[in-house]
């Protein structure tokens, strides 16, 4: 079973940047797409980005598309998520995630039941 460790999350004001990582043990980060989700206190976990195996496609939440970038090393087993303009409203637990699949057609990747692996979850606090 494939571990995903979550970090880079803490407390910054508003506009400032944030860099998450999630690292991968075993063999099956570089076969699947990855993505970051989030909650935010009494809501529902969220799609933020997604990205493909081999890292050419990324598709983002409307909320964070031009403020966050999804990248990913296959050598280094890990992903990171860069936000920057952080606002209020993205206070919340990030989680990293894997699924089986290996492009983003068709619009699969909003859905959080398509994952597989998760994390235990990074916070990340916006003080306005």
């Amino acid at each position: 079973q494939v571990q995903l460790i979550e970090s880079g999350g803490g407390l910054v004001q508003a506009g400032g940047s944030l860099r998450l990582s999630c690292a991968a043990s075993g063999r099956t980060f570089r076969s699947s797409a990855v993505a970051w989700f989030r909650q935010a206190p009494e809501k529902e976990r969220e799609f933020v980005a997604a990205i493909s195996r081999g890292g050419g496609s990324t598709a983002y939440a409307d909320s964070v598309k031009g403020r966050f970038t999804i990248s990913r090393e296959n050598a280094k087993n890990t992903a990171y998520l860069q936000m920057n303009s952080l606002k209020a409203e993205d206070t919340g637990i990030y989680y990293c995630a894997l699924a089986p699949r290996t492009s983003l057609t068709d619009d699969w990747y909003y859905r959080s039941n398509e994952y597989n692996s998760w994390g235990q979850g990074t916070q990340v606090t916006v003080s306005s």
